[in-house]
């Protein structure tokens, strides 16, 4: 009886934590607006390359397929491209070095951080 009893908990006990494991997944991120300098990954890591006076390098390492990063603070996030609607995304390619405002879904594996990019626009200071 001890032993149907225990089996009994220990399948409950694992439905429980699978149920919440799938909860947790259907959780829908809320998207966030950050605001930071669009940058070229490779030369912003490799060489602290950013701001004005790297935006044509900047520029070209974009149009060559360079990834775009958003550097906000001292924290840099991979800009990625919006399954559903890559428009926000593509207009950022023309914004290296710009300060700006991202809207989007931030996520974070193995110390990556990124943002699904919805929206973008010129931070107001920038806009001037």
């Amino acid at each position: 009886m001890k032993r149907v009893l225990s089996v009994i908990l220990l399948i409950a006990a694992t439905a429980f934590a699978l149920n919440a494991v799938a909860d947790e997944m259907k959780a829908e991120k809320k998207p966030v607006t950050l605001k930071g300098e669009i940058v070229d990954t490779g030369c912003y890591i490799g060489h602290g390359a950013m701001g004005e006076k790297h935006k044509d390098c900047a520029t070209k390492c974009i149009s060559n397929g360079m990834p775009m990063g958003l550097l906000s603070g001292k924290t840099l996030y991979l800009l990625t491209m919006n399954h559903d609607n890559p428009d926000a995304y593509n207009q950022c390619k023309d914004m290296a070095s710009a300060m700006v405002e991202v809207t989007g879904v931030v996520a974070e594996r193995n110390g990556v951080k990124a943002i699904d990019v919805t929206a973008v626009k010129l931070a107001p200071a920038a806009a001037k």
